[in-house]
């Protein structure tokens, strides 16, 4: 079910608690997003105010940087009186908010998977060519994201805990830098329990593996022959047998729910292409159901 068919209300207009900045809502059969403006949000940065050049095309900041949405969904069963867990997925290259939930099915996927958690969206780099991952690469970048959604659902009374549970990050391909800068300066690091990698091992493997080695969360690594990240992520498990820490390795196809439970850091190949890792297997709701939340 694609996530156009799931909407019953659409896009409706109406007046939140959010600095009196209205909010767009859509109410769907398994639950309610909300398509916000956060100045936590990655974009704009200074870094992209002139725009920004990839293999000769430009990406111009007013088509490209400009845009501060962040989608906020809050699915049906959700227990509103417990600790706030957050899913944050990031998107890659040529993408942005409204194709990544089409192309990937990602909140059709996020209710399947049945956590009690808040999922989060933020606008990227804008069907650009591009994975600077905005504010998310500077200091306290994920605590103020985390921040502003936490205080708009306070606001408006859609959870009723101020307390923040579990953070779980995930991405496909070009959404590696926000993840790791992420991991490595945006604050909350002990609060994120979770990290789930869609072909996205691209580098920064430095921030990946300091995380792996300093603490106590959940690791996933889908990846490729295609994607270019097949030789990043072997390098990965060599560095962590040469550090005498255990992990769990096998093909999509052969691994078993028992494997994606019972180990903490997993890499998995698959034989698919590149933007199949993320939901043609239903990956994203598969592996969510075997995440760290509390």
């Amino acid at each position: 079910m694609k996530f156009t068919s799931m909407i019953v209300f659409i896009m409706v207009l109406i007046s939140l608690s959010n600095n009196n900045v209205q909010i767009k809502v859509s109410q769907m059969e398994n639950g309610s997003a909300y398509f916000c403006q956060f100045t936590s949000a990655p974009f704009p940065h200074p870094l992209r105010r002139e725009g920004h050049t990839y293999d000769d095309k430009f990406f111009s900041a007013e088509d490209h940087y400009r845009d501060s949405s962040v989608l906020v969904f809050i699915p049906q069963n959700f227990d509103r009186a417990k600790e706030v867990n957050y899913v944050l997925y990031f998107h890659g290259w040529r993408n942005n908010i409204d194709t990544a939930l089409v192309q990937f099915n990602l909140i059709q996927q996020f209710a399947e998977s049945g956590v009690n958690a808040v999922f989060v969206l933020p606008e990227g780099p804008k069907n650009a060519l591009d994975s600077f991952g905005g504010k998310m690469e500077d200091k306290g970048g994920l605590q103020n994201l985390i921040g502003d959604a936490q205080n708009f659902l306070l606001q408006n009374k859609i959870i009723s805990s101020d307390k923040i549970g579990s953070i779980t990050l995930s991405g496909h391909s070009g959404a590696y830098r926000a993840m790791a800068f992420s991991l490595m300066r945006g604050g909350l690091t002990d609060k994120i329990k979770n990290v789930i990698l869609f072909d996205a091992l691209y580098g920064q493997m430095e921030k990946f593996s300091h995380w792996i080695s300093n603490y106590g969360g959940k690791f996933f690594n889908i990846y490729t022959s295609n994607g270019g990240t097949k030789d990043d992520s072997e390098a990965l498990m060599e560095d962590l047998d040469g550090w005498g820490i255990s992990y769990y390795s096998n093909e999509e196809l052969k691994m078993t729910d028992a494997d994606l439970r019972d180990n903490r850091l997993i890499f998995i190949y698959s034989d698919l292409e590149h933007n199949g890792v993320v939901f043609q297997r239903n990956q994203f709701a598969r592996f969510l159901k075997f995440c760290i939340f509390n």
